[in-house]
């Protein structure tokens, strides 16, 4: 997984490079694939907004968080991504599940039910 990150009206420190870091990979138990995330962390009126934006071939997130805290303000904003991939999981899983009633039966059992017909 690709990581950038880009920095406005603040000072890019690495403990903000070692709290992003820990946050993507918690975001990597969704994101397994090969996809890019990008960070924008900047102040504006006094507010210090935290954006990811999440891109792969099969889906995309984005969040946007703000507070007066920044650290505050990246786990706003990955709890808001989560949302977002458990929302798609599920969708994903209630679709999946109604399309496939798969019943098994013991392979004993199976060829029983059928009537013999002739094949000529």
């Amino acid at each position: 997984m690709k990581i950038t990150t880009s920095f406005l009206h603040l000072e890019h420190t690495p403990a903000l490079d070692q709290k992003i870091k820990e946050t993507t990979e918690k975001l990597t138990k969704f994101f397994q694939d090969k996809g890019t995330i990008k960070w924008s962390c900047y102040v504006k009126n006094g507010e210090h907004f935290a954006e990811i934006y999440y891109h792969a071939p099969h889906c995309e997130y984005h969040a946007k968080a703000w507070s007066s805290n920044l650290y505050a303000s990246i786990d706003m904003a990955v709890d808001k991504i989560e949302k977002q991939a458990f929302k798609k999981k599920d969708k994903y899983n209630k679709i999946h599940r109604e399309k496939s009633e798969i019943i098994i039966l013991d392979p004993a059992d199976a060829w029983m039910d059928q009537e013999d017909e002739d094949v000529a």
